[in-house]
């Protein structure tokens, strides 16, 4: 059971990634050096790497088949990270397209 939670987190790091590294995409720098060694991109690519060994830590324990289901949440996550800490707006576009990508995932692997 340990493992599976190991998995979401493995999830919930990878979000803060993709919202570490978008919120570096949107600062302006004056020089290509700082576009790509700033704080925000170097934090970003370091969660990646901590949810990658999670990820491989994870799957020593839980079956193959389980873990594209949770990291499906990860569509979840994304998207109220990015309302929350991006201000995005959250549409019932975006909603729906979620939801039809989790079904298809779960339908795919029952």
């Amino acid at each position: 059971m340990i493992y599976y939670f190991i998995m979401v987190l493995s999830v919930i790091v990878a979000s803060f990634s993709q919202i570490l590294l978008k919120v570096g995409a949107n600062k302006k720098y004056d020089s290509i050096k700082k576009e790509y060694l700033n704080r925000y991109v170097i934090g970003g690519y370091f969660l990646l790497f901590l949810s990658t060994l999670l990820t491989i830590w994870a799957y020593t324990r839980i079956a193959y088949t389980s873990g594209p289901i949770i990291e499906s949440l990860a569509y979840i996550f994304v998207m109220i990270l990015s309302f929350l800490i991006l201000k995005e707006k959250i549409s019932w576009n975006i909603i729906l397209g979620n939801v039809i990508i989790i079904i298809g995932i779960i339908v795919f692997y029952i």
